[in-house]
């Protein structure tokens, strides 16, 4: 049996000694080196000349952010890789790194010169990992990709949004981000079996195949359809599957609230609080299936009970009775929620380029591991000197 970390005694980061080489760009790589380096690794953050594409969105507003929040405790580099200096130095620097991580489209490293069979043939140790829209075999191999063309070749555009609308896309960036927590167990993985075998595997993840098992309840209600019946793909807030009532967003008089009986016992409670015991009484709904059969019927009672009173006031009923619920909240409420902000997942931070802004702590917690500090993201190419070499070869190496 391992020793644990005795009481109050702090270990090392889980990932500490661990170099990462971050080609990646935009968001699902670097949230999954984000992550490598909030669990204590080096990342050497790799940019074109004049900045990855997400950098280059500072010029509009506040679209700076997602850079600072995704490549904070990162080194920045600037090499050239259409010119041999760069592939040169590339190479000095995998010759050492345990992981690469890029997403290109497929194929893309190949033409540089620098593609896996080269690297591996430089450090067999190295983990190489990729993340692409469509993986790097199958018949989509070479189909461009960004969040909002996997989201509608993937389903997710499909099942968001209300049957009699046309579809939507969800608001965050899920095939973006769902890949990056993906590509981040994937690159881990495959550490701990090199450090198991001494064998390192390619690690590799398609966004398009990280969405299907969040499906399961739409796709739950279509596989369990009768042949020809006209069931909407789209529920709205109602669930995915048709399958829980009450299931749903009601209108507060200050905005809405979201609520979900998922046992007999929730509805039992709700209708206490709504003073209506002859639906407590009521057979036809005394079950989860009587329920789902009168939804439109449940919906507009229940919208009807929350409608006059504020959100707050309705959750405190709901929390005290019990009852799943929470209030609809803005953006601007969930950057300072309290909860987040007192566990550290969510910290105020002096940026020196955007200001005092806010970034979040990994959500994976290690007991007896504290959380590293999370220095700014860098300007770019701040630690070219530093990583590649001097000064002279530096010049050459950014273009």
């Amino acid at each position: 049996m391992q020793s644990q970390a005795p009481a109050g005694a702090a270990s090392a980061p889980l990932l500490a000694g661990i170099r990462v080489i971050d080609l990646s760009q935009i968001y699902n790589g670097p949230y999954a080196t984000y992550l490598m380096a909030l669990a204590g690794a080096e990342i050497v953050k790799i940019e074109p000349p004049g900045g990855e594409p997400l950098r280059r969105r500072g010029v509009v507003g506040g679209a700076a952010l997602p850079f600072a929040m995704l490549n904070g405790a990162k080194q920045s580099v600037v090499l050239d890789l259409k010119s041999a200096e760069g592939i040169a130095a590339l190479k000095q620097l995998v010759a050492d790194a345990d992981v690469l991580v890029e997403n290109f489209a497929p194929g893309v490293m190949d033409r540089l010169g620098v593609g896996e069979d080269v690297l591996r043939a430089i450090n067999p140790r190295l983990i190489y990992a990729s993340s692409s829209g469509y993986g790097r075999d199958g018949p989509y191999r070479d189909y461009p990709a960004m969040d909002l063309t996997i989201q509608a070749m993937c389903g997710v555009m499909e099942t968001t949004g209300f049957p009699d609308r046309p579809p939507v896309k969800a608001g965050p960036a899920v095939g973006d981000f769902f890949a990056g927590i993906h590509l981040y167990g994937a690159i881990v993985t495959a550490l701990f079996a090199r450090e198991r075998t001494g064998v390192a595997h390619r690690a590799e993840v398609a966004m398009q195949d990280v969405i299907y098992a969040s499906l399961s309840s739409s796709l739950g209600l279509a596989f369990g359809a009768e042949e020809g019946a006209d069931l909407p793909s789209r529920t709205g807030n109602r669930h995915g599957g048709l399958a829980e009532c009450p299931y749903n967003v009601y209108p507060a008089s200050d905005g809405y609230i979201a609520m979900i009986c998922v046992r007999d016992v929730h509805w039992q409670a709700l209708t206490r609080e709504m003073e209506r015991p002859d639906l407590a009484a009521d057979p036809e709904l005394a079950t989860l299936k009587g329920r789902v059969g009168q939804m439109n019927r449940i919906d507009a009672l229940v919208a009807e009970w929350t409608a006059p009173q504020t959100k707050a006031a309705l959750f405190a009923r709901l929390l005290t009775a019990k009852v799943p619920s929470a209030p609809v909240r803005t953006l601007a409420e969930v950057m300072t929620d309290p909860n987040m902000h007192a566990r550290g997942t969510l910290i105020y931070q002096d940026h020196p380029q955007y200001g005092r802004i806010v970034v979040q702590q990994s959500p994976m917690r290690y007991a007896g591991v504290d959380p590293i500090d999370i220095t700014p993201s860098r300007p770019l190419g701040a630690d070219t000197l530093a990583v590649v070499g001097d000064l002279t070869q530096t010049e050459s190496l950014t273009g």
